[in-house]
């Protein structure tokens, strides 16, 4: 039997309906450790109703799912006698991974299709900026994106972009699918053969709003594109929270990256969550909830081995 489960709080699973994201009374309940608490108990009871009470679970996810399922195994053994893991970062946490990591990732699966892909992607942020800095390269921009609306901020475009390179690499998979947008398949491979299309000397910009309309528009029925102000096509809302409070994984941009080069502050982080949801993020508690450090079983063996 094949099971998916819905996380509380995504979805349909709303536990106080349309009050569940009012504040962080509601949201509160948003965690980690009770989402597999839910999936312990849907589980155990599924088992019963079924007459299989004896019967394996393995459990299986990619990304935070994949996290999921690694942490359901860490605190479940007795529920799932195994569980699959896909591009699950589980370490990416405290210090264990450099923060640069999953930046230097995504720029390299673009370098490795095509290195001009990757430079045109890596000169559109500037050229951006540049554009943007007034009313009249806005409106200009706006056209090009072929935005629904004059957009206000050049970081909306740049949002958009940075949006549609980042997904398209984290699912860039060998057949088509839908996971977050209808794709084609390798859809990384088809972007950069967009880019690397365009005669020389064209546009910067005209080639990465090309590409990236294949992530947004791959079916062609968009008019136009909702660049500020828009809805949570993905549904991670929830997302925001889980980030501001134990889901704290610091990320930066290097200068190797085709991203603009950025820093990560503890600070700067805290503010923003608290002036979100009036709550701090817990940088450290997801390794003391389920561990990670390779240092813990080292100092585990030598202090049970101590002589008494």
């Amino acid at each position: 039997l094949l099971v998916f489960i819905e996380h509380r709080f995504y979805g349909e699973s709303k536990p106080f309906g349309n009050d569940s994201y009012k504040s962080a009374d509601t949201l509160g309940y948003l965690t980690s450790t009770q989402a597999l608490a839910d999936f312990a108990v849907l589980i155990t009871s599924l088992k019963q109703n079924l007459s299989a009470v004896d019967a394996p679970v393995v459990v299986f996810g990619g990304s935070y799912g994949g996290m999921l399922a690694s942490w359901f195994r860490l605190k479940y053994p007795h529920v799932a006698m195994g569980a699959l893991a896909s591009s699950a970062p589980i370490l990416q946490f405290d210090d264990i991974t450099p923060w640069s990591s999953f930046y230097d990732a995504v720029s390299q699966d673009f370098k490795s299709e095509s290195l001009n892909c990757f430079s045109v992607i890596k000169a559109v942020w500037d050229v951006l900026d540049y554009r943007g800095s007034n009313d009249s390269g806005l409106l200009e921009l706006s056209k090009t994106f072929r935005a629904c609306k004059t957009v206000r901020f050049p970081s909306s475009l740049s949002n958009w972009l940075w949006t549609a390179f980042t997904y398209t690499a984290m699912v860039d998979y060998p057949t088509p699918a839908n996971f977050m947008m209808n794709l084609p398949a390798y859809p990384v491979k088809e972007m950069c053969k967009i880019i690397d299309s365009f005669p020389v000397g064209a546009d910067v910009v005209e080639k990465a709003f090309t590409a990236a309309s294949l992530y947004y528009n791959y079916t062609g029925d968009q008019k136009c594109f909702e660049m500020e102000g828009g809805d949570d096509p993905h549904g991670l809302s929830g997302w925001g929270w889980q980030a501001c409070t134990e889901m704290v994984m610091p990320m930066t941009v290097s200068n190797e990256s085709m991203f603009p080069p950025s820093g990560f502050s503890y600070e700067e982080k805290s503010e923003g969550c608290f002036a979100s949801y009036e709550v701090r993020p817990r940088m450290n508690w997801i390794t003391t909830e389920y561990g990670g450090h390779v240092s813990f079983l080292s100092d585990f063996l030598m202090f049970t081995s101590e002589p008494s």
